[in-house]
């Protein structure tokens, strides 16, 4: 018999967590301009790509003004700003590849890049919450979207991020369900709850679904996605100084701190999306894996990361799913399990598919003495061979994390 939530116990809601009704954790219309007074940045920003090819980004840097952050006001403007300056960091860090990179990052991109980090609570490089949540505009009024900045790879960058914000707007109905779960729970309403789980899982095929357009050349969007761009080209620019041979002692950010600071670059993992799942399912992951996710939740906004927090103190799905043996409701919730593991396996075939065969074919090349510039994939950096751009070793991380997604299943 269902019972009302008391008021100690109130209603778990998405208010405060800066939770979009419509967009879920993506930034709902991101700003496309800063102040005026911030035009230096954005006239490097918007030119990231050709600066690096024509190898003066890193001297139009540094002749860039040292600007200050007081002038922004809002927390679209923060945004923008933090992504304007993440790709400008990025830029300069591997405007030369991994054999040339820096060991300081100067001042007058250094010190207002650590204080808009501070002021929104994320590090001083790029992320997920800025590629991906922050970084869309409509481009007309059919709803077409292009990215506001972008990287060295042409479409490719423009598929892989549009893709990945895709997922995102997929999950968008699994986030909503996830109060109906939590409260359903408290009350012991088991209809509820398998209600709440059946859009939880409908959700998930669909996330599933958009994952694979980065294969699908025939989708009317160009997001496809070249393994061999991707692989050869991309990845460098989301790569970071910590877990990275190409720079073991990591980067000064000049005017901020003498010592070195090391940051993990971009990863699928600093999205908040199953992390949340995982929290609301009961998945335990083994210890270095664990560690690996915690570790990305710094990288996320702190209101998202504060979500997860509190979806794992509340009372156990899977333990109230067992108690009320309800037919239906364990159906449910196995059928979630089973959407999150297809989930999961089809990114291990990504990954494969994007990382693991160019870099194999890359190794064949540089065996045989025939790196060249012909074969995109020939261009790679060494270092991230084995690894994902966020540091983790990334095949048997993601197998360890899929087969403990399995152990939850009734």
């Amino acid at each position: 018999m269902a019972s009302t939530i008391t008021d100690s116990q109130k209603p778990f809601s998405l208010d405060p967590y800066h939770v979009s009704e419509e967009f879920g954790f993506i930034l709902p219309a991101p700003l496309a301009e800063l102040p005026p007074y911030y035009q230096p940045w954005m006239d490097i920003a918007q030119h990231v790509t050709e600066l690096i090819y024509s190898h003066m980004l890193r001297s139009h840097i540094l002749k860039m003004p040292l600007l200050n952050t007081q002038f922004l006001e809002s927390h679209r403007e923060l945004r923008l700003a933090h992504l304007a300056l993440s790709v400008m960091t990025m830029g300069y860090v591997w405007q030369e590849g991994e054999d040339d990179t820096v060991k300081m990052l100067p001042r007058n991109l250094a010190i207002p890049y650590c204080e808009v980090s501070q002021r929104l609570g994320l590090p001083p490089i790029l992320t997920h919450a800025d590629a991906v949540l922050a970084n869309w505009r409509k481009r007309d009024p059919q709803g077409n979207l292009e990215l506001l900045v972008t990287l060295p790879g042409g479409d490719n960058v423009r598929g892989f991020f549009m893709v990945t914000l895709l997922v995102e707007l997929a999950a968008v109905p699994a986030i909503k369900s996830i109060p109906l779960v939590i409260n359903g729970v408290q009350c012991g309403d088991a209809e509820t709850v398998t209600r709440a789980l059946e859009e939880f899982s409908q959700a998930m095929q669909g996330m599933t679904d958009a994952l694979k357009l980065m294969h699908d050349v025939s989708y009317v969007v160009p997001v496809y996605v070249k393994p061999e761009v991707f692989y050869g080209i991309m990845r460098i620019y989301l790569s970071g100084w910590k877990d990275n041979s190409s720079m073991p002692a990591g980067l000064v950010y000049e005017g901020v701190q003498a010592e070195p600071m090391e940051y993990s670059g971009g990863s699928a993992a600093q999205s908040s999306l199953l992390h949340c799942f995982d929290e609301l399912l009961g998945v335990k992951h083994e210890a270095k894996s664990g560690a690996f996710l915690t570790r990305m939740r710094n990288y996320m906004p702190p209101s998202h990361k504060r979500l997860i927090q509190d979806i794992s103190l509340q009372p156990s799905l899977r333990g109230f799913v067992q108690q009320q043996a309800c037919e239906p409701l364990t159906a449910a919730f196995q059928l979630c399990v089973t959407k999150l593991l297809a989930l999961r396996s089809y990114h291990i075939n990504v990954v494969s598919r994007f990382i693991t065969v160019p870099a194999a074919r890359a190794r064949q090349l540089r065996n045989q003495g025939n790196i060249s510039q012909e074969e995109t994939v020939s261009r790679a950096p060494t270092a991230l061979e084995e690894t994902g751009t966020g540091g983790s070793g990334i095949m048997s991380f993601l197998k360890t994390v899929r087969d403990r997604t399995r152990d939850v299943s009734i």
